[in-house]
């Protein structure tokens, strides 16, 4: 579960590490976050390094958790929502 920052409450899945951080992916954003950031749970998701974002979804699936799409504005879009 991420504990820290914007996705705070949410569970996530680490899919690969990077030097002295993890990449996280589920209900949060797929990003770079350090570990300490990261509460650890007693569920454990069976996929292998470097998995999809799909992949990272079907695994939450089958613990119950679902993971909500959030889709990010395309630049023609958010140039019409400044305007």
């Amino acid at each position: 579960m991420k504990i820290a920052g914007r996705d705070a409450g949410n569970y996530c899945v680490i899919v690969d590490q990077k030097d002295d951080r993890v990449v996280i992916d589920g209900q949060t954003r797929r990003r770079a976050v350090n570990v300490a950031h990261l509460e650890p749970l007693n569920q454990v998701v069976d996929i292998k390094k470097g998995a999809t974002h799909e992949q990272v979804v079907a695994a939450l699936e089958k613990l119950n958790i679902a993971v909500v799409e959030h889709r990010s504005r395309s630049k023609k879009n958010q140039k019409a929502v400044k305007k």
